[in-house]
């Protein structure tokens, strides 16, 4: 026999009214009450009609976290601090939200096309997490998406990510220029002048950011970049090595590879093992993130740390209404350099 909110209503002894105000939680009831009606839907077994709820309320309890690439350690770190906020006290019905991981694999397309869906379904919030794709044309339909959810009601936030103005959305960027200039400044610092660069795919915010962060420690120092120290690819460990045989063959004099993040430093690391070159001794790596192998890579990666469970917990309880958003709806999170092993001072 099906159990009805009514029946929920009369072994809680409320009304249905203040049943389904405690499952939707959209109105202030009593602590004890509440303990009360989650009570008898434990033991009734009572389950929520999910879609007529949200069509009664205005979203649903369903949240939606969009990564790039969730094997990336990047994405995996913040996605699981997102989903470890957004559950409800005790993860009893009524309070719990249902977290739906969705993977673009970096395809603009397949970005718009969750969004679109999460605002079907009526989402209480969306989660966007790591770097915008930089077309202006893909850019205005994405503030459009963002604007349509935070017009419904959809908490929207950006992790990770630059911000959207005028869309409604929560920003906690990253500031991937300030440590990508900081990081380069501690290579200049050991005495480096000749730096390749590993950069990232050409169309990504979090690409360009860190490039310019080098690029601005480069000119600081009166140090003139020459076009064959820089490499666009991957965010990947392959893509780290074909890219540094490729700067060595450009110029086998560089003395460090700046890389765009952990993972392509340790396929930096990889390409000049083979090549006969030593660690930091030849040449000094340095990479971006602080993923968790880093400090078990031999020699230790020198890299900059991004809070990303922390920036990705801060995320989660915006989303869900428990944390106030920051002034002015953005806040810029600073890494943390990392000095380890992989730098040295140069060879003579």
């Amino acid at each position: 026999m099906t159990v009805t909110l009514a029946d929920v209503a009369a072994r809680a002894q409320v009304s249905p009214a203040t049943v389904s105000r405690v499952l939707n939680g959209n109105y202030p009831v009593a602590a004890s009450t509440r303990e009360r009606v989650l009570k008898a839907v434990d033991e009734l077994d009572y389950v929520l009609n999910g879609p007529a709820s949200a069509l009664a309320a205005a979203t649903s309890d369903l949240v939606g976290i969009l990564v790039n690439d969730i094997a990336d350690p990047f994405f995996g770190i913040m996605a699981s601090a997102i989903q470890a906020e957004i559950g409800g006290p005790g993860g009893r019905a009524g309070g719990e939200r249902l977290a739906v991981v969705c993977n673009t694999g970096g395809s603009p397309e397949r970005e718009l096309t969750y969004l679109t869906l999460l605002q079907r379904q009526r989402a209480a919030a969306v989660v966007l997490t790591g770097g915008a794709i930089e077309d202006a044309a893909h850019q205005a339909a994405m503030d459009a998406k963002v604007r349509k959810l935070a017009d419904a009601g959809t908490r929207v936030v950006l992790c990770g990510r630059p911000p959207a103005p005028d869309t409604g959305a929560i920003a906690l960027t990253f500031d991937n220029r300030g440590g990508g200039q900081e990081l380069t400044e501690h290579l200049i610092g050991l005495g480096h002048r000749r730096l390749g660069y590993i950069a990232g795919p050409e169309e990504r915010t979090t690409t360009r950011h860190r490039l310019e962060g080098h690029r601005a420690a480069l000119a600081a120092h009166g140090i003139e970049e020459d076009p064959r120290w820089t490499v666009h690819g991957r965010y990947d460990r392959r893509s780290g090595y074909e890219a540094t045989l490729e700067l060595l063959r450009r110029d086998p004099s560089l003395t460090a590879v700046v890389a765009a993040n952990d993972s392509v430093a340790l396929g930096a690391c990889a390409a000049l093992r083979d090549s006969g070159l030593r660690i930091p001794e030849d040449v000094s790596v340095a990479g971006f993130d602080d993923l968790p192998f880093s400090i078990d890579a031999v020699p230790s990666l020198t890299t900059v740390r991004l809070p990303l469970a922390e920036a990705g917990a801060r995320a989660g309880r915006i989303a869900m209404g428990r944390e106030e958003a920051p002034p002015g709806g953005i806040a810029s999170v600073r890494g943390e350099l990392m000095v380890r092993g992989s730098s040295g001072v140069p060879r003579s």
